[in-house]
């Protein structure tokens, strides 16, 4: 499926519906104690298969935790799949908001998107747990604990010179990812010395994004991994020298820092809230949405590498510190504990 809205997916969302109810029907153990829904359509799904479930078993109701990852109307208009003039925008809202205030808890993706359920939304505070993004950091490692062997066939396979510092990109390739800005940092960088190379690895719409790095003269600066099946993304991440996030959305989490942050990288990233909440002083920050400042903020992280892995080392810390899978695990289970 397309990453963003599309009108496909509301179709399959019609059909899950009694697809989950079936499901639901059918536990070996009787109906679900706890629905965990994943994103806003998952939500509203999640709230009608409760108020089935109590109707046909007329039982205790169903508590719902919604997994928030960011607003529903800011994502549509992110991805152009309304317009902010649009004559349905209103009622989008206002169904965002409806969903927003069903169910029994929030796990929202970090401590702005829970400030934003609470003061946009009027979410009651006590049904919202920020819950960040988490890693493996045995997974993703420095490049010093990573086989140089094994990393020299994925140089040579991805085409990234051995003689450049390497700017490494995993991620979505979208607008409001920042993909154009990324590419236009890097073409005022190409005329630096020394030059950067650009990994930049994810998808969609690879062939539209090469062709804007072919106008904008990055032949032979950037090469473009397409999408990194995940367990090679670690031997990826460990040719760069410094990662960059230059997302520009306001509302969404940002996971792909916890992987540059295990990996050991300096990390570029545009001064949102969401970067500022992971990265916190660690972080070398541009203007939001300014290519020439993404750009300055690169020059500079590339200018001192003893500083940048230092920034790495003190981030692989705080990756270890505050965002590993058992803790997220032992924060959710907590949840599912008070709910029943």
């Amino acid at each position: 499926m397309p990453v963003g809205s599309s009108r496909r997916k509301l179709l399959l969302d019609t059909l899950l519906a009694p697809t989950a109810l079936s499901a639901a029907l059918r536990f070996p153990g009787g109906p679900p104690q706890v629905i965990h829904a994943y994103l806003h359509e998952g939500a509203l799904l999640g709230i009608g298969l409760a108020w089935a479930l109590r109707w046909l078993r007329q039982a205790q109701p169903i508590p719902v935790v919604f997994d928030f990852q960011g607003s529903l109307v800011a994502e549509m208009l992110d991805h152009r799949f309304v317009s902010a003039r649009s004559p349905l925008l209103p009622g989008w809202q206002r169904l965002e908001r409806w969903i927003d205030q069903q169910p029994q808890a929030i796990l929202a993706s970090s401590s702005h998107a829970a400030s934003l359920l609470v003061q946009r939304f009027g979410v009651p505070a006590a049904r919202v747990n920020a819950l960040p993004d988490s890693v493996d950091p045995q997974m993703f490692r420095p490049r010093a604990e990573v086989s140089s062997s094994q990393l020299a066939v994925v140089r040579k396979r991805l085409g990234v010179p051995s003689d450049r510092p390497i700017v490494a990109y995993l991620g979505l390739l979208a607008p409001y990812q920042g993909t154009d800005l990324l590419l236009q940092a890097l073409a005022q960088l190409s005329h630096h010395w020394p030059r950067p190379f650009g990994l930049i690895m994810g998808f969609p719409d690879v062939e539209h994004y090469q062709e804007i790095a072919q106008n904008l003269g990055l032949a032979g600066h950037v090469a473009f991994a397409g999408a990194v099946p995940f367990e090679e993304a670690p031997l990826c991440l460990a040719l760069g020298d410094v990662a960059v996030a230059p997302k520009i959305s306001a509302t969404e989490g940002s996971g792909k820092l916890l992987t540059y942050m295990a990996a050991g990288l300096p990390v570029v990233a545009f001064d949102t809230p969401v970067h500022r909440e992971y990265l916190e002083d660690l972080g070398l920050y541009a203007p939001v949405g300014n290519a020439a400042g993404l750009a300055a903020a690169l020059e500079n992280a590339l200018a001192d590498p003893a500083r940048g892995a230092r920034l790495g080392l003190a981030l692989r810390k705080r990756a270890v510190e505050r965002f590993t899978w058992n803790q997220a695990a032992a924060q959710i289970e907590a949840v599912y504990a008070g709910l029943l």
